[in-house]
């Protein structure tokens, strides 16, 4: 098959892009169009301009600077007071109808592609790396979007949101089929279902990991019920249903369901069961091992991450893989080496201390990571963290707390403060690892606390790099600076004189 041409090449009618949405034309007239943005500082000739109400700005405030720019076609959810020579196209949902209307422009790659979205509170990112390493290693060439960016074909593309925009996933759809990618796993949030970010998709599997209060409140979810209701709408749109048996939310889900579903778990029965679970430990290696139950029979399965919640992920990479023609074998080989940017990843650091840097940045996550890691074998524990700025101060409060207990000394540092004092913060999260009995150091420059961190550390202690994960920017002051924990730990080994770089697969 010729692989499909950019639209920058090959322009479309403006009749033909919108021919299955629903709308009604004001000074309407047909024309080419060789891109679609809803941004409109990206707007310019020959684009077409959809207007998206959102929870911050809406898009119907910008149509002027669109025109301004160049663009002539628009696509809106009310009238707009535009000059004459604009086409304007007034639907009832411009979301729903981007979403439409960018699989029409991009030549509905989600055909051409076996797309599984995981879904659920926690563990989203981590299925995801999993889950499109496993389908790697077997030989079906697989592609991933979510938190950490769009993965394929020896790219990283970065994303804005945990799923992107409809119009962002079809072009990501076409440039993954295009590179000869046969099956996509892509994380799906509340939020994107919400916005209709995956309107018109039918997912091969749909994944839930489980649920529990998240995204509630201000411009998000009004409540639990409601963050609960978009969570379930994924398994409306998908072939089969691949459930946490061990969350009770699942029998909610089951309820509803129209389509055949699997169950994975530890503690109740299961299609797919993991017993005899085991620490594993090697050189710049935390893991797990159990052994994987199932109708075909019990496999051996080692992961090359630590914790409980790596085996309910292995479980649901591997139920997905069966689905898709991949025996379980073949799966428990991608995962014995698979692990995920920014989600406690063990650096193979030159030298006789480990480190991990992880996403951790509220009192659960924070906790979670704690019993895990403190339950292998070490000397002692070091953190760096910070907090956000601008936002609720309970997770200040757990996190020092946390740290205080269970570390045994907490480099206190900058992460995301917004418009409020660093030191302010630090100072604050300080009061409570000293209320909890721990030792700190408060360091407001992230980069310097890790060097401090890293300098202090003795044979066989773990330092552990939190909050920052996989993302390459501060938020200061309404700027996004730039900063990676991982650019940090190499910088730092650099000027040693010792090399080290993580290569992302």
């Amino acid at each position: 098959m010729q692989p499909h041409l950019r639209r920058k090449d090959m322009p479309m009618l403006l009749s033909e892009i919108l021919r299955q949405v629903p709308y009604r034309g004001i000074h309407f007239r047909d024309c080419e169009i060789r891109e679609i943005v809803y941004d409109s500082r990206q707007a310019g000739p020959d684009t077409l301009f959809v207007a998206l109400p959102g929870a911050f700005s809406d898009g119907h405030a910008y149509v002027e600077n669109a025109y301004e720019r160049g663009a002539r076609a628009f696509l809106t959810q009310r009238e707009v007071d535009l000059p004459d020579d604009a086409a304007v196209a007034v639907t009832e949902d411009s979301r729903r109808a981007l979403s439409i209307a960018g699989a029409t422009f991009y030549g509905h790659p989600e055909r051409e592609l076996k797309i599984v979205g995981v879904t659920g509170t926690k563990g989203k990112t981590s299925i995801a790396g999993m889950l499109g390493a496993c389908l790697n290693s077997a030989g079906v060439k697989c592609g991933t979007i979510g938190t950490v960016g769009a993965y394929f074909d020896g790219k990283v593309l970065p994303t804005v949101n945990t799923t992107p925009e409809s119009l962002e996933c079809m072009r990501l759809f076409r440039a993954m089929a295009d590179a000869g990618c046969k099956a996509v796993v892509m994380e799906v949030s509340s939020l994107g279902l919400k916005a209709h970010r995956v309107d018109g998709i039918t997912f091969e599997a749909a994944i839930f990991t489980n649920i529990s209060p998240d995204h509630i409140g201000g411009k998000e979810h009004q409540g639990f019920a409601e963050y609960s209701y978009w969570k379930k709408q994924l398994f409306h749109q998908c072939k089969t249903a691949v459930l946490n048996g061990d969350d009770p939310f699942s029998s909610e889900i089951i309820r509803e369901l129209t389509v055949p579903y699997c169950t994975y778990g530890v503690e109740h029965p299961a299609d797919y069961v993991a017993k005899n679970i085991e620490r594993t430990r090697g050189n710049r290696y935390f893991g797990t091992a159990f052994m994987c139950e199932s109708k075909e029979g019990t496999y051996p399965v080692e992961t090359a991450v630590p914790g409980l919640f790596s085996v309910y992920n292995a479980l649901a990479a591997i139920a997905v893989c069966r689905l898709l023609g991949v025996s379980i074998d073949a799966a428990a080989k991608g995962l014995a080496t698979a692990t995920v940017i920014g989600r406690n990843d063990c650096l193979k650091v030159p030298a006789d201390y480990d480190v991990i840097i992880d996403y951790a940045h509220n009192g659960r996550s924070f906790t979670a990571l704690m019993d895990t890691i403190t339950a292998y074998p070490h000397n002692r524990i070091i953190t760096v963290f910070g907090s956000v700025g601008d936002r609720a101060q309970l997770r200040r409060q757990e996190m020092g707390e946390i740290s205080g207990e269970r570390a045994d000394l907490s480099v206190i540092t900058t992460d995301d403060p917004g418009y409020e004092e660093p030191e302010k913060i630090c100072r604050e999260i300080a009061s409570f690892v000293e209320r909890s009995g721990g030792v700190y150091k408060i360091i407001t420059d992230r980069e310097q606390a890790v060097f401090y961190a890293l300098d202090t550390a003795q044979p066989g202690d773990i330092v552990l790099l939190l909050g920052k994960g996989h993302e390459t920017a501060q938020k200061i002051r309404g700027e996004k600076v730039h900063y990676s924990d991982y650019e940090t730990v190499e910088k730092y080994f650099r000027e040693k004189g010792r090399v080290f770089s993580r290569e992302i697969s």
